[in-house]
């Protein structure tokens, strides 16, 4: 399956879904005009790549996890809702046996990142690993 690469603007972050080196990327700020416009495709995509993945599950293509790196300096309030439902896809991998792990970063002191990524994690019930990053 083809990556999905969306270039960063000034209102929506950089989605890197890489399936050659399964390094899953969301960087930058995210506060789209039309939130739903723009995550809505990202979310299809994680379908159909969910069910490629479950579909063609073995020892070899799940040797190496699939990383996915939250990098987010802000997000408003109707990302958050998309969000959780990426990080819900994520969870759902897991549940399929793909081999999964989460890297939620944030910037040295910002505490409201930092338990932005907790509150997720704890909804979903997957353990994330937090990554300072130093100012």
């Amino acid at each position: 399956m083809d990556a999905l690469i969306i270039e960063a603007t000034e209102n929506s972050p950089l989605i890197s879904f890489d399936t050659d080196s399964k390094v899953f990327e969301i960087v930058g700020e995210s506060r789209p005009e039309n939130v739903r416009e723009f995550y809505e495709p990202i979310l299809a995509w994680m379908d159909e790549y969910g069910t490629e993945m479950s579909a063609n599950l073995n020892e070899e293509n799940n040797a190496n996890p699939i990383t996915f790196n939250f990098k987010l300096e802000y997000f408003n309030s109707s990302s958050s809702k998309f969000i959780l439902d990426i990080v819900k896809k994520i969870y759902d991998f897991h549940t399929k046996g793909i081999k999964i792990k989460v890297n939620w970063y944030f910037d040295e002191g910002d505490e409201d990142m930092q338990e932005a990524g907790e509150e997720l994690s704890k909804m979903v019930k997957f353990p994330f690993d937090y990554i300072e990053i130093a100012g």
